[in-house]
């Protein structure tokens, strides 16, 4: 007897740990805790609240049952699409690009958990449906840009037109608050219908289509090889350039320097027409037994072996007859007897 009586005492501690263990339940700091009773919602914790966050108590499911959504941001990648941009000259679609995006969101508020529930029911069906209405959105805003908006190194004016901007930058804030704040005010929407705070949405890359990759990577060498051969070109002319007014240069130095040298060699005839004036005028008979000198020299001096010519000729009377220096009489030597006389290279007559 008293062994069953121990034994039911022993089931009643273990079915009220049991259940003191199910209505016994806490709120972390992360998260919130949907309370409901047969699938009424009752109570609502916030975590953050330091009221509410810790130890709480419920009566055992099935009577009521709690939900706990994490309260932290949330963070999900859009995937990859192939949108086409606006030809803005002819008012028609352009290039296609490939757009990577991503969603940060979390639960709005304690207020905003029942709608989430309701709507949502769980974060990974959140994420799916956001995911839908933002990249429906984000082809239609893209639609609305231009190509050079999105892959470019243009710097644009900003604020007062002093400051530059890039201008990737200055429209992927736009597109940002398109997407955030347009015409289908997703974000209000997703506020109000399913408890969600969209805090940001952005491009994460763009790149062109594999398809269409490799004849754009042709087009840049293509372009690079066009520019290769405008710089050698270029060069080649100022090489060109270069050498030609050198050559130029070179040309005017040489007439100068020709110049220049006839100028000195002129100026040095007339200064030695004034040395040979100055000379005979101190001595003209000697001055002229030296010229007679030099035509002997220059007649001698030929290729001539042998010259008869007449003493009687005066162009001989420097040899017998020479000044004297100081204006001595001249000694006149007797010519010789006859009528010529021979005269070989390199000897006097």
């Amino acid at each position: 007897m008293r062994r069953k009586w121990i034994l039911f005492l022993v089931l009643i501690a273990a079915l009220a740990v049991v259940v003191g263990g199910l209505s016994i339940f806490t709120v972390d700091r992360t998260e919130f805790v949907y309370l409901t009773q047969f699938g009424r919602p009752i109570a609502v914790f916030d975590g953050a609240d330091d009221a509410q966050a810790g130890l709480h108590f419920r009566l055992p499911w099935p009577i009521q049952s709690v939900q706990r959504l994490d309260r932290r941001l949330q963070y999900f990648d859009l995937p990859g699409a192939e949108l086409l941009t606006r030809d803005p000259a002819k008012n028609t679609i352009d290039k296609t690009l490939t757009i990577d995006a991503y969603v940060c969101w979390r639960i709005a508020d304690a207020g905003s958990v029942d709608p989430f529930i309701r709507r949502m029911g769980t974060i990974d069906h959140a994420n799916s449906v956001l995911g839908q209405r933002l990249t429906s959105a984000l082809g239609a805003a893209v639609g609305k840009l231009e190509l050079d908006d999105l892959i470019s190194t243009e710097q644009i004016p900003v604020g007062d037109g002093k400051a530059l901007e890039p201008r990737v930058d200055h429209k992927r804030d736009e597109l940002r608050a398109a997407l955030l704040n347009g015409d289908g005010q997703l974000r209000e929407t997703a506020r109000r219908e399913w408890g969600i705070e969209i805090v940001d949405v952005r491009l994460r890359r763009t790149n062109h289509p594999p398809a269409v990759r490799q004849a754009i990577f042709d087009r840049i060498i293509s372009e690079r090889e066009k520019k290769s051969a405008a710089y050698r070109s270029d060069g080649e002319r100022q090489a060109a350039d270069i050498k030609s007014a050198s050559d130029r240069k070179v040309a005017e130095m040489r007439t100068e320097a020709e110049s220049q040298a006839l100028r000195l060699r002129g100026q040095a005839d007339a200064d030695a027409d004034k040395i040979r004036s100055d000379a005979a005028k101190q001595d003209p008979q000697f001055y002229t037994f030296l010229n007679k000198l030099e035509d002997y020299k220059r007649i001698l001096g030929d290729n001539k072996t042998m010259l008869l010519l007449s003493t009687h000729r005066e162009w001989f009377d420097a040899l017998w007859n020479p000044p004297t220096p100081g204006g001595a009489a001249p000694v006149k030597p007797t010519p010789p007897a006859s009528p010529t006389t021979p005269a070989t290279k390199g000897a006097a007559p």
